[in-house]
């Protein structure tokens, strides 16, 4: 998918870039497999706000994305590539043979009218799903399980991939996209290839109304804030605030550690990230 500029009419299209979308075959979604999504603006169960600069944004279907890949041994034809808002990745619609719809996220190089199919003794085809024990060291993955059962939680992202790089007992190491490398057991499911609309990074919004239409609200430096509001609030003309940066409830912040030192997962991360 490739990348596409605008002549510059408007001061907010001197900059902006989008995305061809020639890999898209449909522009509705399936019905049977959306539903509606309250916004919560970054508030939580209480009300109170938990991620700041949330809110507003275009309405958007929630499309439900099989991650589990457990329709073990039965093919599936890739019907459309479609669009989904909720996500960077593309996403693919599978007809499997008992007539059950599905959607996947979309691996690179998938194309409609392909055949898919997950278990433990499929081919290593793209789009094909397998337990770790079974996928070659070196080979790409996405769509990957930590928990047996739960469905795939790492590398989902747009042009995002892990890689293989050792077994032993009942575990695979694993080196994720941002380096760490991770102890997985060798049961769980991943999906062959790497995820596809690699380009979604190099877009430029190119105003700021089109950060709100997806739902993202302005961010406000904390020393432009008085003292109330931000720890390095207040003071005359431009200052620091005498500290190292902190967040706006004082926690540190740029390079300082907030991973709990006795968490349990430690012991299943070989490296970590750079």
């Amino acid at each position: 998918m490739g990348i596409k500029s605008y002549r510059p009419l408007t001061p907010g299209q001197r900059f902006k870039t989008g995305l061809t979308f020639e890999e898209i075959t449909r522009s509705k979604p399936e019905k049977s497999l959306t539903r509606g999504g309250r916004k919560h603006a970054g508030r939580g169960a209480g009300g109170r706000i938990s991620v700041r600069r949330k809110g507003g944004g275009h309405k958007r279907n929630y499309r439900q994305i099989d991650f589990r890949r457990d329709k073990r041994g039965i093919p599936a034809k890739v019907a459309t590539i479609e669009y989904d808002p909720n996500r960077s990745a593309l996403i693919a619609l599978l007809v499997y043979a008992d007539g059950e719809k599905r959607y996947i996220v979309a691996p690179s190089g998938i194309a409609v009218g392909r055949v898919v199919v997950s278990g433990p003794d499929v081919p290593f085809e793209v789009g094909n799903a397998l337990p770790l024990e079974k996928i070659p060291l070196g080979m790409a993955i996405h769509n990957i399980e930590l928990n047996l059962g739960r469905g795939g939680q790492l590398a989902r992202s747009a042009g995002t991939s892990a890689t293989i790089v050792a077994k032993e007992g009942d575990y695979v190491t694993v080196r994720l996209p941002s380096g760490e490398m991770r102890l997985v057991n060798r049961r769980c499911y991943a999906t062959i290839g790497e995820l596809g609309n690699k380009d979604h990074m190099n877009v430029s919004l190119g105003k700021a109304g089109r950060s709100r239409w997806l739902g993202r609200r302005p961010k406000v430096r904390g020393t432009a804030m008085n003292p109330v509001d931000h720890p390095h609030g207040g003071g005359e003309g431009k200052t620091k605030g005498g500290r190292h940066p902190v967040s706006p409830w004082g926690q540190p912040t740029k390079g300082y550690k907030t991973r709990k030192k006795r968490n349990v997962s430690s012991r299943f991360i070989v490296k970590r990230r750079k």
